[in-house]
Parts: C-alpha cells; sequence; structure tokens
C-alpha cells in the first residue's frame, strides 16, 4: 500500500509564504490523485487542493485559491502545496493524501501520510 510523508510546515508570519512537500511511496505511489487537506484546532479536517496525476485537473478550496498552489514532480512522486499570503486562519495541522481515483482523494477516503504543522502569526 501507498505511504506518505508531508514536510515543509512551519512557523510563518501572516502575508508569509511556505512550500510543503508530499512524497509518495509504495504500490499506489505510482499515478495516483494527490491533494491536501488541513485540520485546524477544535475543527474537522477539511479539503484544500487536488491534483490528477498528470496535474491537467486541479481543484481548490474556496478559501485558498488565489493563494494557494499544488503541483507535483511523478518523477519523484512528489506532490507540493505552495501557500502564499499566508492568515492566521490557515493555521492547522496540513495532511496528505493519494488514490488512484481523484474522487477518493476529494472525499477523504483514501490514504493519509502523518500530517506537517502549518502555524500562520498575525
Amino acid at each position: 500500500q501507498v505511504q506518505l510523508v508531508e514536510s515543509g510546515g512551519g512557523l510563518v508570519q501572516a502575508g508569509g509564504s511556505l512550500r510543503l512537500s508530499c512524497v509518495a511511496s509504495g504500490r499506489t505511489g505510482s499515478r495516483s490523485a494527490m491533494g491536501w487537506f488541513r485540520q485546524a484546532p477544535g475543527k474537522e479536517r477539511a479539503f484544500v487542493a487536488v491534483s490528477t496525476w498528470s496535474g491537467d485537473t486541479t481543484y481548490y478550496a474556496d478559501s485558498v485559491k488565489g493563494r494557494f498552489t499544488i503541483s507535483r514532480d511523478n518523477a519523484k512522486n512528489t506532490v507540493y502545496l505552495q501557500m502564499n499570503s499566508l492568515k492566521p486562519e490557515d493555521t492547522a495541522v496540513y495532511y496528505c493524501t493519494a488514490d488512484r481515483a481523484l474522487r477518493t482523494v476529494m472525499t477523504g477516503s483514501g490514504n493519509w501520510g502523518q500530517g506537517t504543522q502549518v502555524t500562520v502569526s498575525s
């Protein structure tokens, strides 16, 4: 089965940027749709962004459109989340997810990584 490892989280001031990375390995690491969810303290896990394997189709939550960009390097089985113009409300643990089916990733029913903490200060 697929294994996912996120990295790149940290502390940043409002208006700053971070780039998260997620490396996939295992039998479903190839040709998988990959995406990002986040979970803020006291909140349920929420969809952030998703990309097909080819990158030709992407979707974003309304709260991050125009600020976040999902991309991938399939030679490295890696998906990225470039986060610009960060706001305090973006503070959350960010989780990577992957599956061969885009709909599985978008509904949050696929495999998960361990998460990486993003904290945005005012």
